[in-house]
């Protein structure tokens, strides 16, 4: 919050590594020269999912059938106003229902790392 408040954009979202889902392989020839058992991306960040917005940004959105990942983000960026808060604390997309089972399993197991109270 205190980052999205002091930059005075539109809108922030937060962004986490990408996490690999694969081990990454290196090859010279045949040979295998690394091998990397599911490496954080070296660079690449994604949209964690958690947005922080101003009221202005009513303005980019046309309709209800508007879709917030397109149109809105791609203008509010290309107009300057989008900012990215970088998270580098604990982080899981939940997709599949193998992801929900493992972060529910985390929870009812009390080792959930999100859980801060």
């Amino acid at each position: 919050m205190a980052f999205h408040q002091a930059h005075g954009k539109l809108a922030t979202v937060t962004t986490v590594r990408s996490p690999a889902r694969f081990g990454r392989i290196t090859f010279e020839g045949n040979r295998i020269a690394a091998f990397y058992e599911k490496p954080q991306a070296g660079d690449g960040w994604i949209n964690g999912g958690y947005f922080l917005l101003n009221r202005g940004v009513l303005d980019y959105i046309d309709s209800d059938d508007t879709i917030w990942e397109r149109d809105p983000i791609e203008q509010l960026a290309q107009d300057g106003e989008l900012m990215g808060y970088q998270h580098y604390g604990f982080w899981s997309c939940m997709d599949t229902l193998k992801e929900k089972n493992t972060l529910e399993e985390l929870w009812y197991r009390g080792k959930a790392p999100w859980k801060i109270w």
